[in-house]
């Protein structure tokens, strides 16, 4: 192959990822506002800048596009939570992991559980999407619930299990872990950012949730730990 036709092949690929590149950022954004059913082709291409035949030649259709939205999401949150990821492993592969450290590692991932559903417009996009998978029951959804348990729920478990001495079967330490993920999870709620009055988490009142987050994370885990002790030295009286 000649260098004019190397670069000629060259350039149509930067144009056909930039190309595709706009139909999913387009499409996040109208799936997320108007969701699955609201959102129509035409409006996708026009809002992407493409000819409506693009959809269907690098997604194949709208459902196409839906899926490779949400992978594209998933792929994202595995980016962020990775580093935690390997940390989290490397940490429950040692027997000798203090409870102290235990409980950084968990507060940490809530912190980044933060980060991922706050902040800026593509991050509130996301929330957004995922909100209206939720009600709408769209294709794609069992992926996010999947992907999330993976990555955060499974993670906190894990650490609240060893923090505390049980099983991660154990209900109660289910359920402890539930209730430390909701703590974040309640920022996405509508009513509670009105009462906030905002929209959009500025970087500072990201760090401000962060904070709270990992003080109430703290004394909830202390609190739990003490009373296990209480209960062991009573012989559970």
């Amino acid at each position: 192959m000649n260098h004019s036709a190397l670069r000629q092949r060259t350039g149509a690929y930067a144009r056909g990822e930039d190309a595709r590149r706009r139909i999913l950022e387009a499409a996040l954004e109208m799936f997320a506002t108007v969701g699955y059913e609201g959102a129509s082709t035409r409006h996708l291409a026009e809002r992407a800048g493409v000819n409506l035949p693009a959809i269907q030649y690098y997604f194949g259709s709208k459902e196409g596009l839906y899926r490779a939205v949400i992978e594209q999401i998933v792929q994202h949150n595995e980016a962020h939570m990775a580093p935690l990821a390997v940390r989290l492993r490397a940490v429950l592969d040692r027997s000798d992991a203090a409870a102290d450290e235990l409980l950084d590692l968990l507060c940490e991932i809530l912190e980044a559980f933060v980060a991922l559903i706050s902040g800026g417009p593509q991050n509130e996009s996301r929330r957004l999407l995922y909100a209206r998978a939720e009600i709408e029951c769209t294709v794609g959804l069992e992926l996010l619930h999947k992907t999330g348990m993976r990555q955060v729920f499974e993670p906190c478990l894990a650490l609240v299990a060893r923090v505390l001495g049980r099983s991660a079967e154990d209900q109660a330490v289910v359920l402890r872990t539930v209730a430390l993920l909701g703590q974040v999870t309640i920022f996405c709620n509508r009513g509670v950012r009105e009462a906030l009055g905002l929209d959009l988490f500025s970087e500072e009142r990201v760090h401000a949730v962060q904070a709270l987050v990992r003080s109430q994370t703290q004394a909830v885990m202390r609190d739990a730990m003490a009373a296990l002790r209480q209960t062991e030295a009573t012989g559970g009286r």
